[in-house]
């Protein structure tokens, strides 16, 4: 009589050999350990300070001494404060005046750059570039020696044709527009550069059905070329936007928020509360209602970049 075990088989373990449990748990450590150098560095330098702003804004420190709560008195005084609600004026006339020059000037310097009839497109493209690599600071400083009424190359050059502007960073009605424009000068070449490429991405054929069907270059640019970036045109407006709501680095050298604090930004309002008069817990409140207004400009206007890409649709 032959007698059948009912055990199953099991095959020996492999001397030196690693389980599945033992290989993931493996792996997700190793995971873990590359990404622990970034996390440390994102939250000893991002999300740790934003923890300390926020609860410094509902204090009255000032650096020095002890701090006192004084619950939303300084977010009562960002709405109530002449000088802030000034600054916030200007930083929405600065962000009306930049957003829309520097992306109708930007995507047209695309779109005449990927014109296959251009000569030398390499060379226009790395020139156009050039001031986006120099420092925002050493570019301000240059553009100050330019329009130096004394000095300066634009006035000497303009007098030749009889016109003489004057000192314009000196003027609080012209002194805006000219920091506006030095600062489209500084930074159309990256957002040139993302439309360059959203605009590489669309499909030839698509504008050479439209040619042999009698369209115009106007009618391609908004029947063809305007619904195909809505997305790049949605991403650069509210990175744009971003960036004019925190412009300070060529205020603060062109004109230091003068004159008679007509250029004076909500940013540059924020470094002078918290570095000169040094109510840290003021500059904190202010520097989260910045950021508040913000994030609110930026979803209106994802949403109402959506909404126009389902139209479209």
């Amino acid at each position: 009589m032959t007698l059948t075990s009912t055990r199953r088989f099991r095959p020996p373990p492999q001397i030196g050999g690693r389980g599945p449990l033992r290989g993931g748990a493996r792996r997700r450590l190793t995971i873990v350990a590359f990404l622990l150098p970034a996390m440390a560095v994102l939250v000893t330098f991002v999300f740790w300070p934003m923890v300390a702003a926020l609860r410094l804004s509902f204090t009255d420190a000032s650096g020095f001494g002890l701090e006192e709560f004084v619950g939303f008195d300084n977010y009562a005084r960002v709405f109530t404060d002449p000088d802030i609600i000034r600054a916030m004026g200007n930083t929405a006339t600065y962000t009306i005046m930049f957003t829309p020059i520097v992306v109708v000037f930007a995507l047209a310097l695309a779109l005449a750059l990927n014109s296959p009839h251009l000569p030398w497109r390499g060379v226009f493209r790395t020139a156009l570039f050039l001031p986006f690599i120099v420092s925002l600071a050493v570019a301000a400083f240059a553009w100050q020696y330019l329009l130096d009424p004394q000095v300066g190359l634009l006035n000497f050059w303009l007098q030749s044709f009889g016109i003489r502007i004057g000192d314009v960073l000196q003027d609080p009605t012209l002194a805006m527009p000219a920091v506006v424009l030095i600062a489209v000068w500084k930074n159309f070449p990256f957002y040139m550069i993302v439309f360059l490429a959203g605009v590489q991405e669309i499909p030839q054929s698509l504008y050479e059905a439209a040619r042999m069907d009698g369209a115009s270059p106007i009618a391609r640019f908004r029947n063809v070329t305007v619904p195909l970036l809505g997305n790049t045109i949605g991403f650069v407006l509210v990175i744009a936007t971003i960036a004019a709501l925190q412009a300070f680095d060529q205020i603060y050298i062109l004109t230091g928020g003068g004159p008679y604090q007509s250029t004076q930004t909500v940013v540059m309002q924020i470094y002078k509360s918290g570095f000169k008069d040094l109510e840290l817990g003021f500059a904190s409140a202010l520097s989260y209602v910045l950021l508040v207004a913000t994030l609110l400009l930026s979803l209106v206007q994802f949403a109402i970049t959506s909404r126009g890409e389902k139209d479209a649709g």
